[in-house]
């Protein structure tokens, strides 16, 4: 099929190669504009665009999709279908049906539940099992399409936003690639979405990071691994932040003494430091002191000494 495929960061870039090794024709690529990055301010490719530019496909990116300029060129290149993987920009009714079949969006999560920005991330921090990628027909409102195809995955335990965003990347790929091939056959059945059923995904803010130990010690293992590798959870330990990358829950009745106040350090190992929750405790294993690089507890402890009785805040 010819298509014009629209997208930005590394999750739609996973799409976009499995779109080219299926051997569909993607007549344009549609991106953000570079974005100024780093102390230098150089000017950076979205990931996108990197791969377009890789195979040789025309790129646009425009401030705004829905001025008549951009929307003069967007018809000038032929297009079967719409692919819309994290574009970043709004668009249009008129946008939307411009192709045969529409526009089709790739969306990480299973629809109609977690429409918006942040699906993957809120199904960690919401403790789900399962997730997914819906394949929508796209409408004008957000994520509110009639659902077209579904795959889905379980969520591992040890799972972070970076894993389960990666393992989401490949499966949009497949999905699309599989749901496309079901379009031209006929076969797609769409199906409304039940509203009753969905919650709003909202972008995250890096307010979110701040544990609070008074809270379940599972909650905030899931806060650490839906905000890992951003904007990541932290506390702070003698005045600095302190980032904690990698724990794990611990059973109170094995660890923790009724006594103890949230946050205090209840024992310190060669390779872990336990600390106190409202429910359980918190193994921590991995994490990153201000200024400093992040290493494993074993290092940190190296240069740090933590000792049983100081208290995370």
């Amino acid at each position: 099929m010819k298509i014009v495929f629209m997208g930005t960061p590394d999750f739609a870039a996973g799409a976009l190669r499995s779109l080219i090794a299926a051997g569909h024709e993607i007549t344009a690529v549609v991106t953000q504009p570079d974005k100024a990055k780093g102390r230098s301010k150089e000017l950076m490719p979205s990931p996108v665009k990197v791969c377009a530019v890789e195979h040789g496909i025309p790129v646009m990116q425009p401030r705004r999709i829905k001025t008549p300029e951009a929307m003069a060129e967007l018809k000038t290149y032929p297009a079967d279908v719409f692919i819309v993987a994290a574009f970043g920009q709004i668009l249009s009714q008129e946008i939307l049906d411009m192709p045969k079949f529409g526009s089709l969006n790739i969306h990480a999560s299973l629809l109609p539940k977690y429409r918006g920005t942040s699906p993957i991330q809120r199904v960690i921090l919401d403790g789900e099992e399962k997730t997914g990628v819906t394949i929508m027909q796209m409408d004008a409102g957000i994520d509110t399409g009639d659902m077209l195809y579904k795959k889905e995955i379980p969520i591992a335990p040890d799972d972070t936003y970076e894993t389960l965003h990666d393992k989401l990347m490949n499966l949009g790929g497949e999905a699309v690639v599989e749901a496309l091939e079901l379009l031209e056959q006929g076969k797609l059945v769409p199906e409304k979405q039940d509203d009753s059923l969905s919650c709003y995904a909202p972008l995250i803010d890096k307010s979110m990071g701040r544990i609070d130990f008074s809270k379940d010690a599972a909650e905030i293992d899931r806060l650490i691994r839906g905000l890992t590798p951003w904007p990541s959870a932290y506390t702070s330990y003698k005045g600095k932040q302190l980032k904690i990358w990698k724990a794990v829950p611990v059973p109170s009745e094995n660890t923790v003494d009724d006594e103890s106040s949230a946050g205090e350090i209840l024992k310190v190992e060669k390779d872990a430091v336990t600390v106190a929750t409202g429910k359980g405790a918190l193994k921590i294993y991995e994490l990153q002191l201000e200024g400093k690089k992040r290493m494993t507890t074993h290092d940190f402890l190296l240069g740090v000494k933590m000792q049983p009785g100081e208290v995370l805040m």
